[in-house]
C-alpha cells in the first residue's frame, strides 16, 4: 500500500504534528527540507537539521514517557501553518536539556508556526512559556510565592544599585 505525499501546507504541517502526537521523532522530521531545516524553540533555542530535531524530540520523549499532546486549532494558507496545541506529561524519565527528571507533572500551551516551501518544512517556530515549564518542574519558585517575590525584590535592588554604573559606562 502506498501513501500519497501531502498536497498542501496544512497537510505537511499536520504530518509533523501527528509525529509529535505519536511520540515518533522520525515522523516529526519526515517532511522536513533535507538541507535547510530549522526548529526554533523560542524558549530554548534553534535546532538545525533533521538529526538535531530528531535528537531533541527523542530526548523529550525519553524524559517525559507519558507525553500527550492535543491540537486545539489549525490556521493555514499556502505557505504557513499555525497549530495551537496543549501538551501534558510527567517529567519522570531521563534528563531534558541538562535538567534531571523531577517527577513533576507539566501542562503547557503553545503554538507551532510552520513555514512550508515546495511541500517541505523549512522552518518551525515553536512558542510556549518556558518560565511556566521551569515553575512546574520546580526549577523556578511558584508564581507569587515568597521565594518568587523575594527574587523579584532582589533583582530590582540589584538593578537600582547598578544604575549609576550603567550611566557612567553609557556616558564614557
Amino acid at each position: 500500500m502506498t501513501t500519497e505525499a501531502p498536497s498542501d501546507a496544512r497537510e505537511v504541517a499536520m504530518a509533523s504534528i501527528e509525529g509529535a502526537l505519536g511520540r515518533d521523532p522520525d515522523r516529526i522530521v519526515a517532511l522536513a527540507h533535507p538541507e535547510d531545516y530549522v526548529d526554533d524553540f523560542v524558549a530554548i533555542g534553534e535546532f538545525r537539521g533533521k538529526e538535531a530535531v530528531r535528537a531533541f524530540f527523542g530526548e523529550l520523549f525519553a524524559a517525559m514517557p507519558d507525553f500527550e499532546m492535543s491540537v486545539e486549532r489549525v490556521v493555514s494558507d499556502e505557505g504557513a501553518v499555525a497549530v495551537k496545541w496543549r501538551a501534558e506529561a510527567t517529567f519522570s524519565g531521563g534528563p531534558f536539556q541538562g535538567i534531571r527528571a523531577t517527577g513533576k507533572r507539566v501542562s503547557l500551551r503553545g503554538v507551532d508556526f510552520f513555514e512550508i516551501e515546495d511541500g517541505l518544512i523549512r522552518r518551525n517556530t515553536i512558542f510556549y512559556d518556558g518560565a511556566s515549564f521551569a515553575r512546574q518542574i520546580g526549577m523556578l519558585p511558584p508564581e507569587g510565592s515568597l521565594p518568587d517575590r523575594t527574587m523579584l525584590r532582589l533583582f530590582n535592588l540589584k538593578t537600582r544599585l547598578l544604575r549609576p554604573f550603567r550611566r557612567r559606562r553609557a556616558s564614557a
